[in-house]
């Protein structure tokens, strides 16, 4: 059952732009991270592009510090990781977030929207629901990414 929560324009645009990464673009003004949220449709909140990263030492921690414990989000985050076998990767992941000490209308909300996030963004790599920043643990995100990680955002796994 969906909400009947439309999901922006720009919201597609952005998600576009982030699933075809072309050779000759500028590396800093690549899309890392989106933050969506629900105001009568889904909209973008916040973008992060490379160059607002830079000065972040650990990029999914601060991807971790921006779910909030009372606030539903949806994200969208371009994931760089390498696998055991030395292979990098960069992995588009869909997270809803939804915390169970966020108001239970806000959870049910996100909750009945994700069908119509999610068929805008088709073709990304992993869909994930966190309720609980534990859920975050880098041990259990990247046993979530389905692949043997040993270093996460250029950190050890």
């Amino acid at each position: 059952m969906a909400s009947g929560v439309k999901v922006a324009d720009e919201v597609k645009q952005i998600f576009n732009q982030m699933k075809v990464v072309k050779s000759d673009d500028d590396e800093k003004e690549r899309i890392r991270i989106v933050l969506l949220h629900i105001n009568v449709e889904i909209k973008v909140e916040k973008i992060y592009r490379q160059k607002d990263l830079e000065n972040v030492g650990d990029v999914y921690k601060f991807v971790k510090s921006l779910m909030v414990p009372d606030q539903c989000r949806y994200f969208l985050y371009d994931c760089h990781f390498e696998t055991k076998e030395g292979i990098k990767k960069e992995e588009l992941v869909f997270m809803m977030w939804c915390p169970g000490t966020s108001a239970l209308k806000s959870r049910m909300e996100y909750a009945s929207s994700k069908s119509a996030i999610q068929k805008t963004v088709q073709g990304v790599k992993h869909v994930l629901e966190i309720h609980d920043i534990e859920d975050m643990d880098t041990d259990c995100f990247t046993d979530r990414l389905k692949q043997k990680v040993s270093t996460l955002e250029g950190n050890a796994a």
